[in-house]
């Protein structure tokens, strides 16, 4: 496959991971050193909150009775050599109840171990603020 089908999978095996509550397979997309973040506005100032990808993999593969599915749309990619950007709305499903929207945007760079996220940043929407489902 091209380029940008193995940058889609890469996000793919992630968002499948999550739903499996797999968290080996979690830590597998992300470069060891990967930035994980969330760009918010909290009482009307705008902020980035960061977390670790080790954080992560813990929450995912904690216990949860519901599986996490986040759902992509609108999903672009961009390409440079070993570099690569993907833009993509997401809606965020605990089991069959909708939680929140928003955007993920990653950075992606082919590694001597393939594509690997280093990073992810996104925003949260709630509500009336996302669009209809």
């Amino acid at each position: 496959p091209g380029a940008e089908q193995e940058v889609r999978a890469v996000v793919t095996r992630l968002f499948d991971a999550m739903r499996a509550g797999d968290s080996a397979a979690v830590r597998a997309v992300f470069h060891p050193r990967a930035l994980l973040g969330s760009a918010l506005v909290r009482d009307g100032v705008p902020e980035v909150r960061f977390d670790s990808v080790g954080a992560m993999v813990r929450a995912v593969g904690a216990p949860h009775p519901e599986p996490w599915d986040e759902r992509l749309s609108n999903v672009q990619v961009r390409l440079d050599g070993p570099l690569a950007a993907v833009w993509t709305d997401y809606a965020f499903y605990v089991g069959t109840r909708f939680s929140h929207c928003g955007v993920d945007a990653f950075q992606l760079a082919r590694t001597a171990a393939g594509w690997q996220i280093v990073a992810l940043l996104d925003t949260r929407r709630l509500g009336a603020d996302c669009p209809p489902r």
